[in-house]
């Protein structure tokens, strides 16, 4: 196994693992969007918008 073969393996792999992790990072955005559509349709809101926005007061 010469040197310049060990680099380009290193790279290569590196640049897969980093190609890959993108991808998951970008499914599991698309998918964490689409629940908090599903939420926010449902009625359910988030707490951080509850503490801006004054209560009534009864």
């Amino acid at each position: 196994m010469s040197h310049a073969f060990y680099i380009g393996m290193s790279y290569g792999l590196t640049g897969l693992i980093v190609a890959i992790l993108i991808g998951w990072i970008a499914l599991d955005g698309r998918a964490r969007k689409r629940e908090m559509a599903e939420l926010e349709a449902s009625g359910i809101r988030r707490r951080s918008r509850t503490a801006s926005v004054e209560q009534p007061t009864p």
